[in-house]
């Protein structure tokens, strides 16, 4: 096998590959190998990995417990696609789900496979939703990040994506996420005077959707009691709750759930990346089982049903969610991570630390020095990236798996980086 070096790949991928790439212009290097925390290029040089896929990677690169699984049902031949059919790789999966997963948290959920991606969650989300109610608008929140396919656009804040879109996107409402007017009128009667206000102009909704931790926004958290306030509106304004869960959940911030903490049940929650364990495509929809109103086939798609998902996605439950220490290592890491962030704002004046678990954030005064500080820390062995509306905040991604000595090793790395740049 003849291996392209990093500068024969990038004349490949500039003649063949589309403008649209981007996380390849960030890192400059041709990846070949990676493993638990760490990614090698093809020229021998090692990364500590702390974006781990978007968040697709929580459980790290090439988990050995999950690839002997993988390797095992593949062996097996075991079914590889299946749409919708029953295979015993998707039951397996779902008995362990609902067992390990829903029953100890008391959610009487189903679960609904509506492709492989997380927008394809989302959009079976507000389907459901204006199924259910009959009606067409959606709240959503500012710098709230969905997806890419057009009804997801249509409840996103950022402008460049929007625009991407070409058409006019309707039927929804953006409102202003927690702490975005600073503290004042976030006790939601405001919004619950325009609701109840024949003058207002707004068509009453039939969802509002919701992260409670906005990643691409620039790692924005929700306060449990703002969360709370909002489940209480929308019981009380007969409007279902979607919680976007797709980046945030499966451990990212301490619980399996990132909404467990506020104590609320959301109607529909929407669940991908790092729910298919390996960073194999895999997305679900779970929603209270009265609103399980659809049609056979309503809404479908060739690869919902992935199976070696299955497989992986079970053996990530067996192997980290039987009972709650996986969970309590993950915000002491977290910690860990914002402890170090706070000693280095102390130190240094234009930055400010956001973040709950093992999402953290940097937000910079000056936006440019983000995307500085995130270079810098690639040119050191570190790939991180930057969110927000202006790039603003360096937003840290790691595997919920990785050891005390590589978080410490990835923070001395982006420490020097963000104090070189500041200088």
């Amino acid at each position: 096998m003849t291996t392209q070096n990093s500068a024969e790949a990038e004349d490949t991928f500039a003649k063949y590959e589309s403008q649209v790439r981007s996380y390849c212009r960030n890192w400059p290097a041709m990846f070949d190998t990676a493993k638990g925390s760490w990614i090698t290029d093809v020229d021998g040089n090692r990364y500590l990995d702390f974006f781990a896929g978007a968040g697709a990677l929580n459980y790290g690169h090439n988990n050995p417990k999950f690839k002997e699984a993988l390797i095992d049902y593949i062996s097996r031949d075991g079914i590889t696609h299946g749409l919708d059919m029953n295979t015993v790789a998707k039951s397996e999966f779902l008995e362990a789900f609902a067992t390990k997963i829903l029953a100890p948290r008391d959610l009487d959920y189903v679960v609904q496979f509506p492709g492989p991606t997380g927008t394809n969650a989302v959009e079976s989300a507000l389907k459901l939703a204006r199924k259910v109610t009959g009606r067409e608008a959606i709240v959503n929140f500012t710098n709230a990040f969905h997806g890419m396919t057009l009804g997801s656009l249509s409840v996103t804040g950022n402008a460049m994506k929007r625009a991407g879109a070409g058409i006019p996107l309707v039927h929804s409402t953006p409102m202003p996420f927690d702490n975005y007017m600073g503290g004042a009128h976030e006790d939601f009667s405001w919004f619950e005077r325009v609701l109840n206000d024949e003058g207002s102009g707004l068509n009453h909704p039939a969802a509002v959707i919701v992260e409670t931790v906005q990643g691409e926004g620039g790692v924005n958290v929700a306060r449990a009691e703002w969360l709370q306030g909002l489940a209480e509106l929308c019981k009380r304004q007969d409007m279902l709750l979607i919680v976007d869960d797709v980046q945030m959940g499966c451990g990212r911030t301490g619980d399996f759930f990132s909404f467990e903490e506020s104590g609320i049940t959301p109607d529909i929650v929407t669940l991908s990346k790092s729910i298919g364990g390996y960073g194999l495509p895999m997305a679900l929809t779970l929603f209270r089982r009265e609103l399980d109103v659809w049609e056979p086939g309503e809404h479908n798609g060739t690869f919902r049903g992935n199976n070696p998902s299955f497989v992986t996605a079970k053996a990530a439950i067996d192997n980290y969610w039987s009972d709650g220490s996986f969970a309590e290592e993950t915000k002491r890491k977290g910690q860990r991570i914002a402890d170090r962030f706070e000693e280095l704002c102390q130190r240094n004046e234009g930055i400010k630390r956001r973040g709950r678990g093992m999402i953290q954030g940097l937000a910079f005064d000056d936006p440019e020095k983000a995307g500085k500080a995130c270079a810098k820390a690639f040119d050191n062995g570190m790939l991180a990236e930057t969110s927000g509306p202006s790039d603003e905040v360096i937003k840290l991604l790691p595997p919920l798996t990785l050891s005390d000595d590589e978080l410490d090793q990835g923070m001395d790395i982006l420490t020097a980086s963000v104090e070189e740049v500041l200088r």
